[in-house]
């Protein structure tokens, strides 16, 4: 995909085009500007399309007559969040350049209302390039999460981790290195000895290993990606790329971030015998009798606590 990043760079330097379509200045700035993630990694913004006015008109049913007033619009936008009508939001595209490790594109693959386009590892020779996480980040496994990290180790523990790590993402890509016949330039590391086929010669790579995709998909599915991976349940380094993208979509589209945040991020939804517990309380009844008595299972009740603030 080296070419692709080329072709990005030269956009860099080129002439801004005139156009008709609504324009986000602040978007405008961040095209093809990489931002770092993790060691190696990053995303880049290539094109968008559609605004906050977009999802508006989209439901307004409008064309091109503009918009009312910005006030009325950030309304109309927050009603639409409130109430969950999804379909305007579809109105509006992002599409990254994204380079992340193997593990990561994994766990964001699994979010299938995407177009994605991502490097062949049969055609090109991948990049030297490994995750290493932060010893801050090693950690033992979680006691009450099964796929989430817990006490952080010692500073000899985590050095003798990522000695291990390093050692084995070397070795592989070694091997990788060795099978191709690749001396790291794009020339035959021995003239005498074959290059074994890409295809065979990347499986043994590890998922630390570094991919690259393009990445398009529209503001309605781009927020629910977020709502997941922003969370703080979500594997720290997919919510390092999240919170790229947060920033991203923050100042694309100010008035759906606002509403987001406000109903999706900062909300929470009380089930129908939660509910009838709150309003018990609002009369005045005792909310942990009335717990004790209903069908909420003990980690439901804590839950509500927490939402509640009272534990």
């Amino acid at each position: 995909m080296s070419e692709a990043v080329d072709e990005l760079e030269g956009l860099l330097a080129a002439p801004p085009q005139l156009t008709r379509r609504p324009v986000v200045q602040a978007l405008e700035e961040r095209l093809y500007r990489p931002v770092r993630v993790l060691d190696h990694g990053f995303v880049r913004v290539v094109d968008y399309s559609g605004d906050d006015g977009a999802v508006v008109q989209a439901a307004r049913v409008s064309y091109g007559g503009g918009t009312r007033s910005v006030s009325s619009d950030r309304g109309l936008i927050r009603y639409l969040m409130r109430h969950r009508h999804t379909t305007p939001f579809e109105m509006c595209e992002l599409k990254l350049h994204v380079k992340l490790p193997i593990f990561v594109a994994r766990q964001w693959i699994r979010h299938r209302t995407a177009s994605v386009n991502e490097i062949s590892g049969r055609y090109s020779v991948l990049d030297r390039e490994f995750y290493l996480p932060p010893a801050a980040l090693i950690a033992t496994q979680a006691s009450s999460n099964r796929q989430g990290r817990g006490a952080s180790l010692d500073a000899d523990e985590a050095g003798e981790v990522l000695r291990l790590l390093r050692e084995d993402a070397m070795r592989s890509f070694g091997t990788y290195q060795a099978l191709l016949n690749d001396d790291g330039s794009g020339e035959a590391a021995d003239p005498t000895k074959p290059m074994v086929a890409r295809e065979l010669a990347r499986i043994n790579l590890g998922l630390s290993t570094y991919t690259q995709w393009y990445w398009k998909t529209d503001l309605h599915n781009l927020l629910h990606f977020l709502a997941l991976r922003l969370d703080r349940h979500a594997q720290v380094e997919i919510r390092r790329y999240a919170q790229v993208i947060a920033d991203v979509v923050a100042a694309w589209v100010p008035h759906t971030w606002e509403a987001f945040l406000d109903y999706r991020m900062g909300a929470h939804t009380f089930s129908r015998e939660e509910l009838a517990l709150i309003r018990g309380a609002l009369r005045g009844q005792d909310l942990e009798e009335g717990m004790e008595r209903s069908g909420l299972s003990g980690r439901e009740r804590a839950e509500l606590l927490s939402v509640l603030g009272l534990r």
